[in-house]
């Protein structure tokens, strides 16, 4: 098992995607962060059924920086509660896995 993690979020505009992209990989909490979209979102929110287009962020990191990329998720996104979950990565190529640690190597040290 890998010590990398998959965080995910949404957002609403693809520029504030492309903008928390941006800004992970520039501070080394990401080595890669994957922009997807449009989708469609269903969702229950404040009893009421919703819909929503959004843009999902896909981030590859480290599980020891998952509190870091959860506080700039926070601070860059507009939501009132937004989507932020951390899937394991349980198994990948270990020159992508070795590539992750790499790339965040200078945010952990």
């Amino acid at each position: 098992m890998s010590d990398c993690v998959q965080v995910q979020t949404t957002f609403e505009r693809q520029i504030d995607a492309e903008r928390l992209a941006r800004a992970l990989v520039e501070r080394r909490l990401a080595a890669c962060v994957q922009i997807t979209g449009p989708i469609q979102s269903l969702y229950r929110w404040k009893d009421e059924i919703e819909t929503a287009e959004e843009w999902l962020c896909l981030i590859k990191t480290r599980r020891d920086l998952y509190e870091a990329v959860e506080r700039a998720i926070v601070e860059l996104h507009h939501y009132e509660t937004p989507e932020i979950v951390a899937l394991p990565i349980v198994a990948g190529s270990a020159s992508y896995v070795n590539w992750i640690g790499t790339e965040t190597r200078k945010a952990g040290e």
